[in-house]
Parts: C-alpha cells; sequence; structure tokens
C-alpha cells in the first residue's frame, strides 16, 4: 500500500533533516515537492491544493523554522494533515435500536462485493455478533452461489432465493428470517451494474425502503483512483451513503483513492480490504493509516492482529516453557502457524515502525515458500525428534530431508537457527542478553 507516495514522501524528509536548520524556500521546497508526491499518486487535485496550503501555513506559522527539529516538526505537521483528509477519528458502525442492525451494500460491478459481504460478516462474528448474510443479488450470474460458498467456508448462514424473485422480495424475506435464525445483524449484498444507470439506483432506493438500513456502505476498488471518488459522489448524491469500504488497498501502490474520497465525497472509510482471503479485512483509521504512509509502522494493528490469533492459555504455557528452557520444535510449528494467520511476512514488516522500507525490498512470496519448507521439514520429524532436536544425526536429518523435499544442508540451517534461539532465550531468562541484543529487542 501507499509505496509510492511513502517513497517519496520519505525522500522529502530525508532532504529536509539533512539540512539542520530550515528556511522560507526550504519550506516552500518541501511543501513543493509533497505537492508533487501527492499528484503524482492520483490524489485528487483539489485535495492536494487544500492539503498543501495547510502543511505550508503551519509550517511559517508555527515556531517551526525556530525549532530545534524543524524537519521532525513538519513530518509531525504533515502526518496531522493526513489524518485530518483521510477522516480524523475511527468512524463506528452504527447499531439500531431494535435488532436486526442491517449493513446494506451497493457498489458496481466488479469492486469486490460479494467477497466484502462475507468479510463484513466474518468480521462482526469475531465481534461476538450474530450476523445473516443475505444473496439480493440476482442479476450477476452465480453471485448467489459465490456468496452461499463463502457463508459455507466462514459457518454464516445465507438467505438466498430463486433468481426470479425480485431483490425487494428477497430482502423483505430476509428480515422476517432474522427472528428465526436469532441474527441481530443483516448483511445485504446488493445488485451491481458496469456503470450507474437509473433503473440501478431505483432498484437500489426501493431495496433501502424495505430494508431501513443502519449502514449504507459503498463498496469501491481502491486501485480505480479518481474513478473511485467520482462513483462515491455519484452514489452518495442518490442514495446517501453512511460509509465507505476500500476494497484492493494491498495492490494500491498510489493511494489517490484513499486520500482523496472522504475529502471529495465527505462519506467516512469504514473499512479497508487489503487481501484476497476472507480475513483479510481491517477497520479503517485514519491515524494508523497515516503512519503506515510516513514509515511510521502501525503498531496498534499488529497488537490487534496477535491479540485476535494467539490464544491467552497457549501464550501462557508458551511463557513458562521458555522460562523452563523446554521450548522445543513443536512449540515453534504452533508459533509459526499462529503468524502465518496474521498475515503475509511484508504485511507484518510493514507494520514495525522503521521496517516499513524493507517490506519493499522484500521479495513477493518468498518469506511464506520459506515458512512453508520449514513447517515440512519439522512435520517430517518425529515426536522425539521434535521434542529432542540433538538426537538428529546425519541418517535421521537425509531421512528429514526426503521426506519434506529439502536438502540435508536445509536441515542443518534449520537446527543452527533453532539452537541459537533456543540460547537467546536462556540467556534472556537469566537476565544475560547482550547488552546490543537488549537493545534490540527493548
Amino acid at each position: 500500500m501507499f509505496e509510492i507516495l511513502s517513497d517519496k514522501l520519505g525522500k522529502v524528509f530525508r532532504l529536509l533533516g539533512s539540512k539542520g536548520k530550515l528556511g522560507e524556500k526550504d519550506i516552500d521546497d518541501a511543501v513543493r515537492q509533497v505537492r508533487l508526491a501527492l499528484l503524482e499518486a492520483d490524489v485528487n487535485f483539489r485535495a492536494v491544493k487544500d492539503f498543501t496550503a495547510r502543511v505550508r501555513e503551519r509550517a511559517l506559522g508555527a515556531g517551526v523554522l525556530q525549532s530545534l527539529t524543524p524537519a521532525q516538526q513538519i513530518i509531525k505537521i504533515v502526518n496531522e494533515e493526513l489524518i485530518a483528509i483521510l477522516g480524523g477519528e475511527h468512524s463506528q458502525l452504527s447499531v439500531s435500536s431494535r435488532p436486526p442492525s442491517v449493513v446494506m451494500l451497493v457498489g458496481l460491478q466488479g469492486s469486490g462485493k460479494t467477497t466484502t459481504a462475507a468479510k463484513l460478516a466474518l468480521h462482526l462474528k469475531h465481534s461476538g455478533q450474530s450476523p445473516l448474510l443475505v444473496a439480493a443479488d440476482n442479476r450477476r450470474p452465480a453471485a448467489v452461489e459465490q456468496l452461499v460458498t463463502l457463508g459455507k467456508q466462514i459457518d454464516i448462514p445465507v438467505y438466498s432465493e430463486n433468481p426470479e424473485v425480485t431483490s425487494k422480495d428477497i430482502c423483505a424475506h430476509a428480515l422476517a428470517k432474522t427472528a428465526t435464525l436469532a441474527a441481530n445483524w443483516m448483511v445485504v449484498d446488493t445488485a451491481g451494474r458496469l456503470h450507474i444507470d437509473e433503473a440501478m439506483m431505483e432498484e437500489l432506493a426501493q431495496v433501502k425502503k424495505v430494508l431501513k438500513p443502519v449502514e449504507t456502505l459503498l463498496v469501491v476498488d481502491a486501485m480505480t483512483g479518481q474513478d473511485a471518488v467520482r462513483v462515491a459522489e455519484d452514489f452518495h448524491s442518490r442514495v446517501s451513503l453512511s460509509g465507505l469500504i476500500l476494497t484492493k488497498m494491498d495492490g494500491d501502490a498510489r493511494g489517490g483513492a484513499a486520500l482523496s474520497i472522504r475529502w471529495v465525497s465527505g462519506v467516512p472509510i469504514k473499512f479497508i480490504g487489503i487481501g484476497e482471503k476472507v480475513d483479510a479485512f481491517e477497520l479503517f483509521h485514519p491515524d494508523r493509516l497515516a503512519s503506515r504512509i510516513l514509515g511510521m509502522g502501525d503498531m496498534l494493528t499488529f497488537i490487534e492482529k496477535a491479540e485476535a490469533t494467539f490464544d491467552e492459555q497457549q501464550a501462557k504455557e508458551l511463557g513458562k516453557k521458555v522460562q523452563a528452557a523446554t521450548f522445543d520444535l513443536d512449540d515453534f510449528l504452533t508459533q509459526l502457524r499462529a503468524v502465518k494467520k496474521m498475515g503475509s511476512v511484508a504485511q507484518l514488516v510493514e507494520m514495525m515502525p522503521g521496517l516499513s522500507q524493507m517490506a519493499k525490498r522484500l521479495p513477493d512470496g518468498t518469506e511464506e515458500k520459506q515458512l512453508k519448507k520449514v513447517e515440512a521439514i519439522i512435520l517430517s520429524m518425529t515426536p522425539g525428534e521434535r521434542r529432542n532436536p540433538a538426537i538428529i544425526g546425519g541418517s535421521r536429518r537425509r531421512r528429514i530431508a526426503r521426506g519434506s523435499g529439502v536438502t540435508p544442508q536445509d536441515i542443518n540451517q534449520l537446527l543452527n537457527q533453532f539452537s541459537q534461539m533456543r540460547k537467546l532465550m536462556k540467556m534472556g531468562v537469566k537476565g544475560k542478553l547482550p547488552r546490543d541484543l537488549k537493545s534490540m529487542f527493548g
């Protein structure tokens, strides 16, 4: 996400930092470079003009030039203005006073609306709610089948009818069904079109009249740039949107839609899709996204992902094993699988402060392949070998290599790395962690 914009802004800030004391000309040059970076990232020109004017005004009028760290002060101003243009505070989903709370998803074909319906329902389920998915897209072939399949994968019920039944009637029948299913949320996937037309808007208006949704969310493809902004404006003027969901954010290296859409349409972004998997879905936090853009990481999202992935009881047991120096390869495999659930290695590294540049240098898929290789090696070991890797001699290594499709050298490398990790754990427990490693791990 935002790779192009992050790189260009990073160069501007590094140049400012190398100058020490700044003058008005330095500020003007930096603001001009920021303006070019935003325009190249396909950000709406009116939003760019407003943004850079505010940054310049604050940089010249807030004692920045007299500051001991002017470059840091400008980064702080840019960060705050990015947060403002992205919407300020996180926008929560509204809840109906009488269940079910209905979320109506609208959008054009190809924006990822059906997959997003499943992602949102899974998010609600993980939040302790009881959602019902409603397949009201009776126009796109296989849309109903796709939603039913997704519903089975995430164990969430899907209400559907024959394609001959109108969307309005499907929604009315689904509302009546929620009581028997004890569902307190309804996520409705409505029909899309290849373009906005009068018939489409009239159909959505009729469906909305039946559903009386607490949320009408537009699903837009972030990779379409300014087209996404225009679609949001058109939908908002016709069906009165309450929020936006930006999909395919992981493929958007520029970020123009995310940085423009709230400013132009006035409609808050509520969620972002960051991958194809059904759990690749995040609440939209303007402050966290601004931090990612500026290469400051996103530790809060990282912590939330970790808390959602790692079982508390398992974590306690793991802590005891680390303290007793009995951490074995079975434990290592469990942690490895948990990390894989959190997302790709590149996505995780990108959330760590100061490591965003490293994330960009990681070859696509290389880390995932390496994790799979490690998993295959451990699974090819016997339970005794996993508990006590010291017993693995030459013949055992050859057998494990054949079983996992790797070389004996790969086995040696893994065992050496695991041995070093156990030594570090032991040293850390005893308070003897070397000073340079102490600073690395905090």
